[in-house]
Order: structure tokens, then C-alpha cells, then sequence
């Protein structure tokens, strides 16, 4: 038999979701849309080192995938908040709402939310959303 716990498969869909954002927000957005030069380009135009995009790219990405595999979620969620905090500053001349020219500020402070409730709700590493009752006594 197994056992369903709607916690945990919360915290899951959560952290997968977060994990699938942070992938469409660097491999779609930076690496498609814009391309690694014109990210870079960007940064620098802000005043940030241009090799700096590439940093932040390779973490979205990476950071990505390992919250969707669900591999050291807390760590992951919580290395990622500086880089939203990063997102949060370079529009936080745009005003609040993300669909004003050049984006806004507030969901990029959404994600960090976000992030650090996928941080605390982190399950130990090994655990499943269903689990098997025989594997529960082990």
C-alpha cells in the first residue's frame, strides 16, 4: 500500500514548479530569447560585469534542474536568492508590476518568497511524496 501526504506533495509541486522556472528563465529567456552576449551586454549596460551573466545563467540553469530532481533542495533554493535579490535591483527602477517597460520588481520578490518557503519545506534527502507503508517501518 502506499501512503498520500497532500503536504508533502505540495512542497513537491512547489519546488518542481520553482525548479522549471529558474530552467525557463535562464535557457528560454537568457540563452533563446536574448542570447548569452546580449544577457551579457545587458548587465553591463547596468553597470555588472558582463561575465557575470554567464555566472548567473549556469546557476538558473543548474539550480533548475537540481530543484526539480529535488537534489539538496534546501541548499539550492536558499543559493538562488541572491540572484532573484540581483533581479529585484536591476528593476527596481521600473516601479512594482513586471509587465511595465523593462519589467518590475515584483516577481522577482515573489520567486524569493517562494524560494525560501521550497528551502524550509525541504524534505530530508531520500524521501518521497508516496511511499510505500513496508518502506515507512524500515
Amino acid at each position: 500500500m502506499f501512503s498520500f501526504d497532500p503536504n508533502r506533495a505540495g512542497a513537491t509541486l512547489l519546488r518542481v514548479s520553482l525548479g522549471v522556472m529558474y530552467i525557463a528563465h535562464s535557457v528560454i529567456l537568457k540563452f533563446f530569447m536574448y542570447t548569452l552576449e546580449g544577457t551579457a551586454q545587458y548587465f553591463e549596460s547596468i553597470g555588472l560585469p558582463a561575465v557575470l551573466a554567464y555566472v548567473v545563467f549556469a546557476f538558473e540553469a543548474i539550480g533548475g534542474v537540481l530543484l526539480v530532481l529535488g537534489i539538496r533542495t534546501r541548499e539550492v533554493a536558499l543559493l538562488l536568492v541572491p540572484i532573484l535579490v540581483g533581479a529585484m535591483w536591476a528593476h527596481s527602477g521600473n516601479g512594482w508590476v513586471f509587465s511595465n517597460p523593462e519589467g518590475g520588481w515584483e516577481y522577482p520578490l515573489y520567486l524569493i518568497v517562494i524560494s525560501i518557503v521550497v528551502a524550509l519545506q525541504a524534505q530530508p534527502a531520500g524521501e518521497h511524496v508516496v511511499i510505500p507503508e513496508s518502506a515507512e517501518a524500515v
